[in-house]
């Protein structure tokens, strides 16, 4: 729904900063601003800043940022108008009704009614563990070692011996069958007509990132197929789309996640105090799961059962995790089957050794590869390395790739050089001589590095510094700025200096992309190391020359020779750039 900018900002100032976040982190306050840990990511030393003029948040160390809204949204994943209606709600502000037609309002009544279902099954579940008629399926989880907290934390259940304990207590609330029917809590067929789905099984209920039950896994007692059920797929619940443990897992402070086969490994591990384990839900790992792991982490660590079954889970997830932009490694537990066994026998310390020393996800493909072929004859053995070279062949990057070509070279006593030469003849055959020279290519990336850097921190000092605003307007325009966000940003921000404001807060609302909020809340909070104003004040006329010079260049370069306009212009850009040194600059309110 689209809500006014006025409601947005209203929401927005009305919610400190300060108050709204330390509800989340600890925070102390040094200086003009507030620093704790950071909820985003695993660190020691604070480097998370909160600044209540700013009405922003910044971390140092892993670069999230952004306003109020933008923070509610990353820690509780929560959607741009869920995050606003939440902070309206903090604060007592009624947003508009959205308009929806008849069948807008019929599909969100169904899933509303199916969640409360859901929620009301999970309670009969858990009460039924309890109960005499539990005392079986408790056992069973006792035996597996699960404490009553661990138990009570996952609100673990049963599902009695009676196929239809559940449709009676739920037509005992007044839920039709037709309902149930869509709710994936029931059977339904000619014979038997409607009947409990689940039945004397161990139930594990599943919940989204905002912990709803979604949805349901029963592991059956005794020796009854299948020995796990799942939930089928409703209006609430995509399996495809979701992962057991990960409304726990998204809190854990560890820069990765550990992703496992299914409930009981994530239990396990979660007891053992590995809090960011998750498992996908009776299906392969998906590339919606892999997206959805991003969100949340830059680095997963497959901790499938060692067994056929696992490596060959494996190497499916690999590929989907490297598209989804995730490093990924994988942990061997040989001896033992799978986390929950290793655990038992070896304990945390050296799991986490294990984890400390999984192997890099490439590295294990070739491995596994590996184990296809003879290397004790010839022939197959130089197969290897060229179904190795092809694969090696995948990584753009020259130093990573002779990174690896080592790697590889050092593990299966092949001689780099050969290796390499090996790669590099089969890349001729499919890539293209690139045009420009590396040398070339490595100074303009350098350069332009060294202008987005400058353009960032020039934005910085804009907002610290407004005595500055008059000194740049007369140098530069948002079209000096190379990229379409820092445009939008230096074009807000000039904006607002024209209407006599600063509020670099409201700049975040402009985007609903969280990537976009974060990389515009890093333009405000860039910083270089100087030690006197004199100082300052240099490096204040050579970052304005460095972005006015880079933008005459660009211009240059796709100049039309007939616009006469554009070419005036340009001539008095030029004429600005000699007059940069002569500028009275002083930093201050």
């Amino acid at each position: 729904m689209f809500y006014a900018e006025s409601l947005i900002e209203e929401v927005r100032m009305k919610n400190d900063i300060v108050d709204v976040v330390s509800g989340y982190v600890k925070l102390q306050k040094k200086g003009s601003s507030y620093f704790g840990l950071c909820p985003f990511h695993n660190e020691k030393s604070p480097s998370f800043s909160v600044s209540p003029s700013k009405q922003m948040y910044y971390c140092f160390g892993c670069g999230a940022g952004g306003n109020v809204l933008t923070f509610i949204m990353e820690y509780e994943n929560y959607s741009f108008p869920e995050a606003l209606k939440y902070l309206a709600d903090r604060v007592g502000v009624e947003l508009p009704q959205q308009e929806m037609n008849e069948e807008m309002k019929r599909q969100q009544d169904l899933r509303s009614r199916i969640l409360e279902m859901n929620k009301m099954a999970a309670k009969y579940y858990y009460y039924q563990l309890r109960s005499e008629h539990g005392i079986q399926a408790m056992n069973y989880l006792k035996g597996r070692m699960l404490s009553d907290e661990t138990i009570h934390k996952f609100g673990l259940g049963y599902s009695t011996k009676y196929g239809n304990d559940l449709y009676k207590y739920l037509k005992s609330k007044g839920i039709s069958d037709e309902l149930l029917a869509q709710s994936g809590l029931m059977n339904v067929d000619e014979k038997r007509g409607m009947y409990d789905k689940f039945w004397n099984r161990v139930i594990f209920p599943i919940m989204d990132v905002n912990g709803r039950v979604i949805g349901f896994g029963g592991r059956v007692m005794g020796d009854g197929k299948p020995k796990y059920l799942n939930s089928p797929e409703t209006k609430v619940f995509d399996k495809s789309r979701n992962l057991y443990g990960l409304n726990i897992a998204r809190t854990s402070r560890k820069k990765y996640m550990l992703v496992c086969e299914g409930y009981m490994d994530v239990i396990s591990m979660h007891q053992a105090g590995f809090t960011n384990a998750v498992a996908s839900l009776g299906t392969a790992l998906t590339s919606q799961h892999a997206s959805l792991l991003k969100r949340y982490t830059d680095e997963v660590i497959l901790t499938y059962d060692s067994d056929e079954a696992g490596v060959k889970a494996a190497l499916r997830a690999i590929p989907l995790l490297k598209e989804a932009g995730v490093a990924t490694k994988v942990l061997s537990m040989l001896p033992y089957k799978d986390p929950d066994e290793f655990i038992k026998a070896l304990g945390t310390e050296e799991f986490q050794k294990r984890i400390d020393e999984a192997q890099n996800s490439f590295l294990f493909e070739i491995d596994i590869l590996q184990r296809n072929y003879d290397m004790q004859d010839p022939q197959s053995k130089t197969a290897f390395y060229e179904e190795t070279a092809k694969k090696l062949m995948a990584f753009d990057q020259e130093l990573e790739r002779e990174n690896y070509i080592e790697a590889v070279a050092s593990r299966y006593g092949v001689g780099f050089d050969a290796l390499r030469k090996l790669v590099n003849r089969m890349a001729m055959k499919n890539v293209p001589i690139p045009k420009t020279p590396v040398k070339i290519r490595q100074a303009r990336q350098e350069k332009d590095e060294g202008v987005v850097k400058s353009q960032k921190l020039m934005l910085t000092w804009l907002i610290e510094y407004p005595s500055l605003y008059p000194v740049v307007k007369k140098f530069l325009k948002k079209e000096d700025f190379s990229t379409e966000l820092y445009e939008t940003v230096a074009g807000l921000l000039f904006e607002q200096y024209d209407a006599g404001e600063r509020n670099p807060a409201r700049i975040i609302n402009h985007f609903t992309e969280p990537e976009e909020q974060r990389e515009a809340a890093s333009l405000f909070n860039t910083t270089i190391q100087v030690e006197t104003n004199a100082d300052r004040e240099k490096a204040f006329k050579e970052t304005l020359g460095k972005i006015l010079s880079h933008s005459l260049e660009q211009r240059t370069a796709s100049l039309d020779p007939t616009d006469m306009k554009g070419l005036q212009e340009m001539i008095a850009d030029r004429k600005k750039l000699a007059q940069i040194q002569k500028i009275q600059v002083k930093f201050g309110e």
